[in-house]
């Protein structure tokens, strides 16, 4: 039986990464069934509005979204797609895997890096409650819930059981926030009372920036508030090679989208340069969501396999392929497993 999922190419490069990924998911044997939805910033300028219906009719529809980078339109009022997404969808936790890949030079050659970052997806900062008091004096309401940092919460620490996973270290400014991130940090605490063959800790989220950078090898799971997350996964996934090789899953109770977290690089939009790394390996993590274990592992396992060879890698990340020439080779590796 099919599975059903709305694909979204998105805008600049997104198409060539999404057709590239597509080819690479149906050689894995996976029967997956597309429902293709455009979005992209000339759609939603037409539309007036970032998420256009159809599109959510189709995400209802199949519970399942593979996306592209969308560019959304700057200065005209219209909400992030990202953001938009989540909150029509209530994909409340953002998971991003940051594991080194091999052939990847960066400063850490010697250590293996294999961290999973859990964001709480749906409010602080982001929740975008700001108010202009008098003329150049604006607040900012940082919401944080107990429903929210619960489930995010238990969510991280559900998935370091069923992984084996060893440590779960959750990120605050309580020091500062006392309310706020004390309020998470005690939800973390709770659900971690839970979990006692899991080892828990607490880091500053200015500490944490610096032993990530420092030694990312120490650390295994990270459970942040929304803004951390956002600033965290982004570092953690510079110290790999960049966003261009790292996955990203925003997860709900009911619908998963699953997604290149780089931007629509129009500079080099259809000249055969972008690296569809990103969402291949996104495609496998929603592989894994829709229990195609092992079509999941063979696709993880090939994309390894051509950055082991790394004969075949594209310009970022230090190669001269074109994106035919890196997904061929991907294709070449699924067919020999």
């Amino acid at each position: 039986m099919p599975h059903y999922c709305t694909l979204i190419p998105g805008d600049g490069i997104g198409p060539e990464v999404a057709e590239a990924t597509v080819r690479a998911v149906e050689a894995t044997g996976a029967d997956i069934c597309w429902r293709r939805a455009e979005l992209n910033e000339a759609i939603i300028l037409e539309a007036g509005k970032t998420l256009p219906q159809y599109l959510l009719d189709s995400l209802n529809e199949t519970k399942v979204g593979l996306k592209g980078p969308v560019t959304t339109p700057v200065a005209s009022g219209f909400q992030s797609v990202n953001v938009a997404l989540r909150k029509a969808l209530d994909l409340f936790a953002n998971v991003r895997p940051v594991r080194t890949l091999p052939g990847i030079k960066n400063r850490f050659e010697d250590v293996r890096i294999d961290m999973v970052i859990f964001r709480e997806n749906t409010e602080d900062l982001y929740s975008g409650l700001e108010h202009e008091i008098v003329k150049d004096v604006v607040t900012s309401l940082k919401v944080i819930t107990r429903t929210a940092s619960i489930r995010i919460a238990r969510y991280a620490f559900e998935f370091a059981r069923r992984n084996n996973r060893k440590k779960v270290v959750a990120i605050h400014k309580a020091n500062i926030m006392k309310l706020a991130d004390g309020l998470f940090l005690r939800c973390c605490r709770e659900v971690a009372s839970e979990y006692p063959a899991i080892e828990y800790k607490e880091l500053i989220v200015d500490n944490a920036s610096m032993q990530l950078v420092i030694r990312p090898e120490t650390f295994d799971i990270l459970l942040l508030p929304n803004l951390y997350g956002d600033i965290v996964s982004d570092l953690a996934a510079g110290l790999v090679g960049g966003l261009g090789i790292v996955p990203g899953a925003n997860m709900g109770e009911t619908h998963a989208v699953f997604e290149a977290v780089h931007g629509s690089a129009p500079d080099i939009a259809g000249q055969g340069k972008a690296n569809p790394t990103a969402l291949m390996l996104s495609a496998a993590m929603m592989l894994t969501h829709l229990g195609e274990n092992d079509a999941a592992h063979k696709l993880q396992s090939a994309v390894e396999a051509v950055y082991r060879e790394g004969k075949h890698l594209t310009g970022d990340v230090g190669g001269d392929s074109s994106t035919a020439d890196f997904t061929d080779a991907v294709l070449r590796a699924l067919k020999a497993s």
